[in-house]
């Protein structure tokens, strides 16, 4: 049996050859999820995750409600391993998520819609349906999905570019979490915390509900955080 990592890889060196040889240029939509899924032979579940992969690279972006646009299709035919995040810590990664993805979801609640909230609590349903069946890579999956959900809403393009060049460290961070279904619900309750704050647009508490899951994922992983903060445990 092919596993999920397996298929995803390959899905993966396929999207970016076509992008190097121009099949889709910089600026262009790559088609839509049924399409480009029927087209490859593989599910959707597998296609998202091979797109969130090509985000790390910052070869594309997911763009909410409008599909996924193509970032840089030379960058495309380079060898990503020189990437200086995969000689990160797991302490590393922390710090990194810790400094900047409190900060996002405080923009992200003084700007979503709706339709971005929406788009966020699929991505919890994702994880619900993948803690149910036990399937501990499709909750990673999903939990990833859901953080990058997160990144595509912020409006600051900079903040964009960066997260594009660190995606690596979430996955990083993540792949350690795979064997535990306590874990995936976990993740789950302190997310869904995150949302709601959103949804409220209370910016502050959406700010400390990141940096408490974060502090959590560290313990998790047992980790202990070296946090210079006021309140480390928000």
């Amino acid at each position: 049996m092919i596993s999920s990592s397996t298929v995803v890889t390959s899905v993966v060196e396929k999207l970016r050859h076509a992008l190097a040889r121009g099949q889709w240029r910089t600026g262009e939509m790559l088609p839509g999820q049924r399409e480009l899924a029927e087209q490859l032979g593989i599910s959707r579940p597998s296609l998202r995750e091979a797109v969130t992969v090509l985000e790390t690279l910052g070869l594309v972006r997911s763009l909410p409600g409008k599909g996924v646009l193509v970032l840089d299709a030379e960058a495309a035919a380079q060898d990503p391993l020189g990437d200086s995040v995969g000689t990160a810590s797991l302490a590393d990664v922390l710090e990194l998520r810790y400094t900047l993805e409190p900060f996002i979801v405080g923009l992200v609640a003084q700007s979503a819609n709706s339709q971005d909230i929406g788009q966020l609590r699929l991505t919890l349903m994702d994880m619900r349906e993948a803690l149910d069946a036990n399937d501990s890579e499709a909750g990673v999956s999903a939990y990833i999905a859901f953080h990058q959900a997160l990144f595509a809403l912020t409006t600051n393009p900079i903040f964009q570019s960066v997260v594009q060049q660190t995606g690596n460290a979430l996955k990083q961070s993540a792949d350690m979490l795979r064997n535990s279904p306590e874990h995936l619900a976990a993740r789950l309750r302190e997310n869904d915390a995150v949302v709601r704050a959103i949804r409220d647009k209370n910016s502050a508490e959406a700010s400390a509900q990141m940096r408490r899951h974060i502090l959590q994922e560290g313990q998790r992983m047992g980790i202990q955080l070296n946090i210079p903060d006021e309140h480390p445990g928000q």
